[in-house]
């Protein structure tokens, strides 16, 4: 049996190898994704996003327990990016030691991903994986990022629902306002809410979203406004409040026609991404031994600005008219 077809009976560990080809890009993860690819476009995607140590992975753990519901829930699948070594490449994929309370339910799959040095929040690969699992017939999957901070703005395009995490004594809302980070939640959780501060920063997060409203361009206002709402997520309170508000988002989405532009602006993005890369590659590929490298020279040696450099490269490539 193909890999594809393996995959729609339900085979886990053919699910497995398939994400795997997938993330070191091999030509025949990709064909088995072209072929599984009219099977997606179901799942509800959701991203979770938030600095380091506000309890995303611990979060998402709850998050599934409550939605399975002691498994006669929806199936979900769980993506979680960990952020790889500068020096080693490697990665610590630690979420299934943390989400281990899930081990055994064949109604979820959790898949750790290294982010491969890619900026943003999630790896380069995440889009293909996130189809595979979407197509393999899970109806729910969370995307959980680096946890880098301030860039992580890309799960705002993988996501139609975007969950964005803070924590007492890590910042208040107007820093996250100024960071863009508030911009790219539909909801937001301050999470560790039996902590010192918790209530605080819940208030601020709301000041906060306050501001960026009145800070916003006259015209209607939003039809969606992000509610903020506290949760402990080792023990699960206010995990029942998130799944509720995370099922509002979805309808909000269907209803208003909001869910396919956002999915049509999440393939423009993947696609254009794809296009540069592959344009990149190609240019490159077909330069002289050293063209690059020589141009990268002198602009060391400040002769030449990058910009001039690049158009150099690219007029003696491709010959353009003046």
């Amino acid at each position: 049996m193909e890999l594809a077809e393996s995959i729609l009976a339900g085979d886990r560990l053919a699910l497995a190898r398939l994400l795997t080809l997938l993330e070191n890009q091999a030509p025949e993860g990709a064909r088995a994704l072209n072929r599984l690819y009219p099977q997606s476009g179901r799942a509800h995607r959701i991203g979770v996003t938030g600095a380091p140590g506000t309890g995303k992975s611990a979060l998402v753990n709850q998050l599934a327990l409550h939605l399975r519901q002691g498994g006669s829930g929806p199936s979900v699948a769980v993506v979680a990016v960990d952020p790889s070594s500068p020096f080693s490449g490697g990665a610590l994929l630690g979420d299934r030691i943390r989400m281990r309370d899930l081990a055994g339910d064949r109604g979820v799959f959790i898949r750790s991903m290294a982010s491969r040095g890619a900026l943003g929040g999630l790896a380069r690969t995440t889009a293909s994986v996130v189809d595979a699992l979407d197509a393999a017939g899970f109806q729910v999957i969370f995307i959980e990022t680096v946890g880098a901070g301030q860039v992580e703005v890309d799960i705002a395009a993988a996501a139609p629902t975007v969950l964005v995490l803070e924590a007492p004594g890590l910042g208040d809302g107007v820093q996250a306002l100024k960071a863009g980070i508030l911009e790219i939640g539909d909801i937001l959780v301050v999470n560790k809410a039996d902590l010192p501060g918790a209530e605080s920063a819940a208030n601020n997060l709301r000041a906060a979203l306050d501001l960026g409203s009145a800070l916003a361009k006259e015209g209607d206002p939003p039809a969606w406004t992000p509610p903020v709402l506290s949760t402990m997520a080792l023990s699960g309170e206010g995990v029942p409040e998130l799944v509720l508000a995370i099922q509002r988002h979805r309808e909000y989405l269907q209803g208003s026609g909001e869910w396919s532009r956002r999915e049509r602006a999440r393939l423009r993005r993947e696609m254009l991404q794809l296009l540069r890369q592959r344009l990149s590659d190609r240019f490159l590929a077909v330069q002289p031994d050293g063209a690059f490298e020589a141009a990268l020279d002198r602009t060391l040696q400040h002769e030449l600005t990058p910009a001039r450099a690049i158009e150099e490269l690219v007029a003696e490539g491709y010959p353009v008219p003046r």
